[in-house]
């Protein structure tokens, strides 16, 4: 059975591969997704022309992403989902993260013929510095220096954006952005993401970190929360007040002396904001639709209404449905695929 399994996750990273070429081979393109206008009722933030000033405008919506190669068609339905669900697109400014060693003409060239209209920064992430700081995780994927680069949102981004919305590129949004946008954080809480905390807190870390009280006493006062943090909201005000770079790259350096966590850039941000952290209400992320299908199994939506599916995990959507095996829930996100060669399904 071990074989079998370890076959069909194989079997999956290689369609995830040749569906990635595809996406982003000459050809293979992404289609023009269509205009969006705001309703009567938005502010506006096109006060002045210059790009800047629009970008520091108080009533724009920030939204922050990587953006890859290997997750470019997952980004490119994502931001159309976004778009096609606010109620003010044109007041959405998307804010992207690339690698300084990744094909940054070639994002910029796919995103601009795909979305023309769109209002979008490109900032280089230089991965170097990062990647020594990463300590290999049990899945390969989590060890991309990019996945970290949401520890460094406050130094890349202009200091006059000063609230983002942080979203990965495996998750579609149903409802307007501007509802998670405006969750309140309070008098302190630097992030705000859905809570989960009636999970297994203790299987983020290894035994080496619990039986050092020195370490396990860092959730001493805290009520050990699980969150995702492919969906949040950041005040990059308070983030650099209190210089919370710092405080994840110096749990990242002990990782490194002594291992105490397995699952890559995940556990430092609970090491840091765990039980402090301003709610969400969980249908702003239905994580973990990409579980493995493998003998047809295939996660299900949590109870609760529903504004953001995110398949985080594993199976990417559409890796599934280009190789004809998809879960049910991937046809949630096929509407806002925009590659121009789309897979065929069997009736």
């Amino acid at each position: 059975m071990k074989g079998a399994v370890a076959f069909s996750e194989s079997l999956f990273s290689l369609l995830f591969i040749l569906s990635t070429i595809a996406a982003t081979s000459g050809n293979h393109q992404f289609r023009e997704a269509p205009k969006f206008y705001n309703s009567p009722k938005c502010p506006s933030i096109h006060c002045s022309t210059a790009a800047a000033a629009k970008s520091c405008s108080d009533n724009a919506v920030h939204v922050a992403m990587t953006l890859d190669a290997f997750y470019l068609r997952g980004s490119m339905a994502a931001i159309l989902s976004v778009l096609q669900h606010s109620s003010c697109p044109e007041n959405i400014i998307f804010h992207f993260v690339s690698s300084a060693t990744a094909d940054t003409f070639h994002l910029n060239l796919t995103m601009a013929k795909s979305y023309p209209y769109l209002q979008f920064n490109v900032y280089p992430f230089n991965d170097s510095p990062v990647a020594g700081l990463i300590s290999t995780s049990i899945r390969a994927a989590l060890d991309c220096p990019l996945n970290y680069a949401r520890n460094y949102l406050a130094d890349l981004f202009p200091r006059c954006v000063q609230k983002v919305v942080y979203l990965d590129s495996d998750l579609v949004l149903v409802d307007d952005i501007a509802k998670l946008a405006s969750t309140p954080l309070g008098n302190e809480a630097v992030l705000a993401a859905p809570e989960y905390c009636n999970a297994n807190f203790t299987t983020y870390f290894t035994p080496t970190f619990w039986s050092n009280p020195s370490l396990s006493l860092t959730f001493a006062n805290r009520k050990p929360c699980y969150f995702n943090t492919g969906v949040m909201v950041i005040d990059l005000e308070r983030w650099r007040a209190g210089d919370y770079t710092t405080k994840i790259v110096e749990w990242m350096e002990l990782q490194k002396r002594m291992r105490i966590y397995e699952l890559g850039s995940l556990p430092p941000f609970l090491l840091v904001f765990a039980g402090n952290i301003a709610p969400v209400d969980h249908r702003w992320n239905q994580h973990g639709l990409g579980g493995d299908n493998f003998r047809g199994l295939c996660r299900d939506l949590h109870p609760g209404p529903v504004s953001l599916l995110h398949w985080s995990g594993k199976g990417k959507p559409w890796v599934r449905l280009d190789a004809n095996r998809p879960c049910p829930l991937d046809a949630l996100w096929a509407p806002y695929d925009l590659l121009q060669t789309p897979y065929i399904i069997d009736s």
